[in-house]
């Protein structure tokens, strides 16, 4: 019998399908589909501490605390009323959606002041939450920044959330840091549990006639899995954490790249916006039937065996590859 199971963080989850953020888990019934469809768990929806803060009258101390970006550049983020729910109402859907199924709830934070970041970790975790994500969307607008000052930040969340709650905490990182894998490796030193990768910043779109920035949202593409697959390949074995893998999963294909360069699970979204929940439910058939062909008993048969760690020409990841495509190619 094909075992499709996996551990994420140390959750024993049935199948390495994991939903990650988006909008359809606001409503705890889609929650209870994606489990009916074979998800091994889901990621809430982010809770935005903006969203808490307007709420709670105090936009203005949000404004101060974000990044110091340039009054011009503020266009270039989501209004606030574009964030979906506030404190209370996520924290209702974590227990109701703890009652009703059976796999982990893992919970999205977008923080943004340190206390913030503290004081819902610690709500979302006496709330029920399996797991925590830590969505860091954080663009270093400002050019005074330096790289090292950008690092310190999410390596600061980290270490903070992680003095705070007990739960697994995972790092949604983002692809534009000089070193993937010494940030991945402090970030673990700082206590994440898992990494994600990677984060999709939303870029702005330009309206040519009323002469503004407009918020544009693209699901991702099947091609997107390149720059992640190669991270996960590379850091597999290295680091102790647990690697998921996320953008670009339409099928089980990209879910079996994801998997043989060493992800622990592979993250949907886009697939089941766009297909429906029951998606899931194809993905996992496929796979089966992909492990019945390769004559894989389990997951961890053949995960990771694809990994720059395990392959015999390890050059495939780094700059000698680059090299022989360029030289290999026939150009007209």
């Amino acid at each position: 019998m094909t075992d499709i199971r996996t551990t994420y963080m140390g959750l024993e989850l049935r199948t390495p399908v994991v939903v990650s953020a988006n909008p359809l888990s606001q409503k705890v019934e889609n929650i209870v589909a994606m489990e009916d469809a074979g998800a091994g768990a889901v990621v809430l929806f982010s809770l935005f501490e903006e969203q808490i803060r307007k709420e709670t009258a105090v936009v203005e101390e949000v404004g101060l605390a974000t990044s110091n970006v340039f009054a011009e550049a503020a266009d270039y983020f989501p209004a606030l009323e574009d964030y979906p729910v506030g404190t209370a109402r996520y924290l209702e859907i974590i227990r109701q959606a703890k009652d009703r199924v059976d796999i982990p709830v893992i919970a999205s934070l977008n923080g943004v002041t340190p206390e913030g970041w503290i004081e819902y970790a610690r709500e979302i975790e006496q709330a029920g939450a399996d797991a925590l994500e830590m969505n860091i969307y954080f663009i270093p607008a400002d050019i005074r920044l330096t790289p090292e000052e950008v690092e310190k930040r999410y390596v600061d969340i980290t270490s903070a959330v992680r003095e705070t709650v007990d739960i697994p905490i995972a790092v949604k990182l983002n692809p534009y840091f000089s070193s993937i894998g010494n940030i991945s490796d402090r970030l673990q030193k700082a206590g994440a549990d898992g990494l994600v990768l990677f984060n999709r910043f939303y870029q702005p779109d330009f309206d040519i006639d009323e002469l503004k920035a407009v918020p544009n949202l693209d699901l991702s593409h099947p091609s997107e899995i390149r720059l992640p697959l190669l991270w996960i390949a590379v850091l597999y074995g290295r680091l102790a954490v647990s690697l998921a893998a996320t953008t670009g999963i339409h099928g089980a294909r990209e879910l079996i790249k994801y998997l043989l360069a060493g992800a622990d699970v592979g993250m949907v979204a886009s697939a089941i916006l766009g297909h429906g929940i029951p998606w899931i439910t194809d993905i996992l058939d496929d796979l089966k039937r992909y492990m019945n062909e390769m004559q894989f008993a389990s997951v961890g048969a053949f995960k990771g065996s694809m990994s720059q760690r395990h392959i015999s020409d390890p050059t495939a990841y780094e700059r000698a590859n680059y090299i022989q495509i360029v030289e290999g190619k026939e150009w007209r």
